[in-house]
């Protein structure tokens, strides 16, 4: 008989919740859409539409992901999953998906249809498939290539002058997801081969996939630097000092600190890319 806790009040339920949304990502995800809008120079009422668009849709693939992997992390003692853990109960955790999946629908239409189309199927639709499949397969990379090399268009498509953002954006996005992809799974890796997950860096090994996150995250700072035209000023090349730095922990760190380092990139790599705009 199982003598795992299960939550039984909404109040108490929802310290359990909010971990299983996996609020380290969705708010980094988020704050980096608003920049991008703000960059893409979308007055202050549509940059919190995106902003609230993008965090509803983080919201539901955290919960969908652990909602998928209950049954694995139970099965290696993941204490740090609510569901797993018992600190949340699924029924709960089913009910804010569909209500963070509305309103995510809902705001990202108010974005305008093109933002909308672009992040529900592409962002969010790409993020699901990951965690519905894909994450057990060698095409483990391209959902996070996808949702993060079209996040900038999410933001540039929004609002009653839709464009399309300049090329190096969606390169740049795109290596940063991999890259963050691969080092969010180091930690993993044993306990994912044990329950049948073989994505691209469980079939590559610690070894080669380290060094391949670390250059991926490299390349991604140097196209949102190097991007626009012009000659980069002095402040540029000392921003790029300090990713060499975070890529280098990235590259030799242990547990969840790569993963930060690649969010802490991710921002710099945004931040870069609003003052180039």
């Amino acid at each position: 008989m199982s003598t795992t806790p299960l939550p039984t009040r909404r109040a108490g339920a929802l310290p359990g919740l909010v971990a299983a949304a996996h609020p380290g990502p969705a708010a980094a995800v988020t704050v980096v859409a608003a920049l991008l809008a703000v960059d893409a120079g979308q007055p202050a009422r549509t940059t919190l539409v995106v902003a609230l668009a993008v965090l509803a849709g983080q919201l539901t693939v955290g919960w969908v992901n652990d909602l998928v992997d209950q049954k694995r992390d139970r099965a290696v003692g993941r204490a740090d999953k609510p569901l797993a853990a018992g600190r949340v109960a699924a029924h709960q955790v089913r009910t804010a998906v569909v209500v963070a999946g509305a309103a995510c629908v809902a705001l990202s239409v108010a974005a305008g249809w093109r933002s909308g189309l672009v992040h529900l199927v592409l962002g969010v639709g790409s993020a699901q498939a990951y965690n519905l499949g894909l994450k057990g397969t060698r095409l483990s990379w391209l959902p996070y290539a996808v949702a993060f090399g079209t996040l900038p268009a999410v933001a540039s498509l929004a609002g009653s002058a839709p464009a399309w953002p300049p090329w190096w954006t969606t390169a740049a996005g795109a290596a940063l997801g991999v890259g963050a992809h691969v080092l969010n799974a180091l930690p993993d890796l044993a306990d994912d081969v044990r329950t049948g997950v073989r994505g691209l860096p469980h079939r590559l090994g610690e070894r080669a996939a380290r060094p391949l996150a670390a250059g991926l995250l490299v390349a991604a700072s140097l196209l949102a630097a190097l991007g626009p035209a012009g000659h980069p000023p002095a402040w540029v090349w000392a921003a790029l000092l300090v990713v060499a730095a975070l890529a280098t922990v990235a590259l030799t760190g242990r547990g969840r600190v790569p993963f930060r380092a690649a969010m802490l990139i991710a921002l710099l790599d945004v931040v870069l890319l609003v003052a180039a705009g």
